[in-house]
Formats: C-alpha cells, structure tokens, sequence
C-alpha cells in the first residue's frame, strides 16, 4: 500500500488477536472465536480526525452477537463486492457518519493480510480521514466516543483488536 506499513503476520499482531479471541465470548457463551475462523473477512476502516483535531471512533453497539460488542472500534466494515478498499470505507464511512468523503482525503496507513492459527483470517486496509466537521457527523451505528491522542493509550484496553493495532501505529505518526 502506497504511503503505508505493510503488516503482513506481525507477530505482535498474531499475539493480540489470539489472546483477544481467547477471552472472546458472546453473551450467548458462544466463543467469538467460531465465528470470526470462517473464511478472510475483508475489510476497510479508518481512524477519524475532526477538525479541531479530537479523534472520533465509534462506541460498538452492546447487543448480543454483535462482534466485539460495547467496544470501541473505527468507522468501516466488510467489503462488498468487488469494490475496492479504497470505495468501501468511502461508502462505510457515508453509510455511518451520514458525510460523502472524495477519495483523496484517505490516507493510507496500514495494510494487514493475517491469517489465524485455526484458520481463517483477516485483510484490512486502514486509513486515516482528516479535517473532518464533528459537528456535522450523525453517527447511525453505535454511539460516537470523541478523545484526544494523549488519552488514546487508556483506551487500547477496550478496543477491538485491529482497533487497537491501528490506533498504536497512529499514535506513532508524527503530525
């Protein structure tokens, strides 16, 4: 990925979604686990900086079989299609913030291709959106969770895995 960090089985990133699978259960007592090893789960997500410089992720929906649920994950999903990564966060993003982003406004920032020991895996691209008008944001899945940088490192403990993967390399970025 042009511009990004090429992420292929970090090993980092193999520990941490293993050990967040490990302690993965629905409030039905189902292991997450089963139902992220279906085949690669494509998707696209990016970390949102508003104008004033404060980050917006988004609160997860705390609903039973809801992936990750009441965590805190980025604004994105699965692709559809043959749609490419770049054209699913635009339309996930639209479909979840209710705002319509040209595609040059996404920087790249990581691009992860992981597979799981059981099987399975994940393709992900990440961005991030910049200069974005919180104030005109209408948040249509989960609830918005507005923080600043400084205050990231408290939240990496409920963040969803590829969250907090991608959340710790931006925090590495300089501005």
């Amino acid at each position: 990925m042009a511009g990004g960090t090429e992420a292929n089985s970090t090993q980092g990133y193999i520990r941490l979604m293993t050990a967040a699978l490990a302690r993965s259960v629905d409030r039905d007592g189902i292991a997450m686990t089963k139902k992220i090893m279906e085949p690669y789960r494509e998707v696209a997500a990016a970390i949102v900086v508003g104008t004033c410089g404060r980050l917006l992720f988004q609160q997860r929906d705390d609903i039973p079989g809801l992936l990750y649920a009441g965590m805190i994950g980025l604004f994105g999903g699965h692709r559809e299609g043959e749609e490419t990564p770049l054209q699913c966060v635009q339309r996930e993003l639209h479909e979840e913030t209710g705002l319509v982003f040209a595609p040059e406004r996404f920087e790249p920032l990581v691009s992860i291709r992981s597979g799981y020991p059981a099987g399975g895996g994940i393709k992900g691209d990440f961005y991030v959106l910049r200069d974005v008008p919180l104030d005109k944001v209408v948040i249509t899945e989960g609830q918005p969770l507005v923080t600043v940088r400084a205050e990231m490192p408290d939240l990496l403990p409920r963040m969803t895995p590829s969250t907090c993967y991608v959340a710790r390399l931006f925090m590495e970025l300089k501005d």
